[in-house]
């Protein structure tokens, strides 16, 4: 069945205006930021795939840590049964949310689960009752423009949600910002420029309602003047869409969409904001410093969702994809489906050599198919062992060829930054502004020496975090 609200025929109008914005790309037009790398896209396997809804798999497995900030604390015991949307962990101190039974069932156990970095984490166990309707009848209705700013961030608090975009940062936090500062523009990200994944291309065609309602929710909440959706101008069709539904349903209102080339990492919150209202978060500051908020789509298409339901986050829209899925798309999946039933359930060609959750790019091959899908989770990537990105490829010396200095979105060094890991110089890469690395991967895709250097940065901040953690605990004596 097609959405409601999904594109149909192309008018005339919108016809024009797909052709209007491929010959400003064309012309290169569109805003964007200094460097970055065009890796393939692999978009083509599911972009034209609507979101399809899979089975509820037999169990589970919910972890308590799911966002940036302190994990969720159980509220519920084992043996106990639950309803689809009912609370089953409140959120534990500052930066925290709440989490909600993604299924009517049982409580099997609270206990240790894998995760996608290998340490096993705390969390819940809910075997599901595959007889039951599924519904989630739980929430209190309500209409968000009769709350107040503080009333509505209290409410996406109690909804759990977060970034859907990968970053899974608590969003009232965003909403409210500390002291000082004030929120004047909503950047709202449909760029989507890791390979394969394509849920945000088809929420912003398929949800485009519930997107801008919960975008007029955000600006209201967080007192801020204009909103600004950046999409990637391989997406026109979702640009012509959204730009299509605000002429119909508030044509001078302060919501706006604008293309931004398609360029890796064009998402990323400092690319955004450079390439949308040319300014740059300062070193060691955060986007509310210049009066910014920037949200995924996916994370206001829930609010918009949800808020008005009163229910909470508990599934999500995923892309699964990769040489290795037999049927790839987009699919509606509770929180805490396993890889494993997934790709079960999809289907695989031949071999598994790698999983990967996210993208390519910046994604994590997982060390269990039993891991869950998390709210963090915009894709699982599967890949033949005899993939080309897998295969093992010699270390050369650098070369000091400058390739990876051409391509960091940020302006650092990765070069000098390599030398310094390699010499564990760690405190040497911190003064070289290392913390400022968001570990794209731009330059380990560029560097014709094949030198990890993204692992190596993530290795040498764990190290320095460490360290600052001992001589805090030190000074503390």
């Amino acid at each position: 069945m097609r959405p409601k609200d999904a594109p149909q025929t192309p008018s005339h109008e919108g016809l024009f205006a797909h052709l209007d914005l491929a010959f400003k790309r064309w012309l290169g037009w569109h805003k964007t930021f200094a460097h970055g790398v065009y890796p393939v896209e692999h978009k083509e396997l599911t972009a034209g795939k609507p979101i399809r809804r899979l089975p509820f798999a037999d169990e589970l497995i919910i972890p308590l840590q799911q966002h940036k900030g302190a994990p969720a604390v159980p509220i519920v015991k084992v043996g106990q049964e639950v309803m689809r949307g009912e609370p089953i962990a409140r959120a534990n101190e500052v930066m925290s949310v709440p989490l909600h039974a993604p299924a009517t069932g049982v409580i099997r156990a609270i206990g240790l689960a894998p995760t996608a970095d290998g340490p096993k984490a705390p969390a819940i166990f809910l075997k599901v009752y595959q007889a039951a309707s599924q519904d989630a009848l739980l929430g209190k209705r309500c209409d968000p423009e009769q709350l107040s700013p503080e009333e509505i961030i209290q409410a996406v608090q109690e909804a759990g949600l977060v970034g859907l975009g990968g970053a899974a940062f608590p969003s009232y936090v965003k909403l409210r910002p500390q002291a000082g500062r004030s929120i004047h523009t909503l950047l709202v990200n449909g760029c989507e420029c890791e390979p394969y994944l394509t849920c945000d291309h088809r929420i912003m065609l398929e949800q485009a309602e519930s997107l801008i309602r919960g975008i007029r929710i955000a600006l209201k909440a967080a007192g801020a003047r204009r909103a600004i959706i950046g999409v990637e101008d391989n997406k026109l069709d979702a640009i012509a869409h959204l730009r299509a539904h605000l002429r119909q349903t508030d044509p001078d209102g302060p919501i706006s969409v604008a293309a931004v080339q398609a360029k890796y990492p064009q998402g990323a919150e400092k690319m955004l904001i450079k390439a949308l209202l040319d300014q740059e978060v300062p070193i060691g500051g955060i986007p509310a410093d210049l009066g910014v908020a920037v949200f995924n789509v996916g994370t206001l298409a829930q609010m918009g969702e949800l808020l008005p339901k009163g229910q909470g986050l508990i599934e999500r829209v995923i892309t699964v994809s990769g040489p290795a899925v037999k049927h790839p798309g987009n699919f509606l999946v509770p929180i805490g489906t396993p890889v494993r039933f997934l790709l079960e359930r999809i289907g695989i060609t031949g071999d598994l050599g790698e999983v990967i959750l996210g993208g390519p790019m910046m994604g994590m091959a997982v060390a269990s198919l039993d891991v869950p899908i998390t709210k963090g989770v915009s894709g699982v990537v599967a890949l033949h062992p005899e993939d080309p990105a897998l295969a093992a490829r010699p270390v050369y010396p650098c070369i000091h060829c400058g390739e990876c200095v051409r391509a960091c979105p940020v302006s650092l060094n990765p070069s000098l930054l390599g030398e310094l890991a390699m010499a564990r110089q760690y405190q040497a890469m911190a003064e070289q502004y290392l913390e400022q690395c968001f570990e794209c991967g731009c330059c380990a895709f560029v560097c014709p020496a094949n030198i990890p250097l993204t692992q190596y940065f993530r290795i040498a901040k764990s190290i320095n975090r460490d360290a600052e953690r001992r001589r805090a605990g030190k000074g503390s004596h």
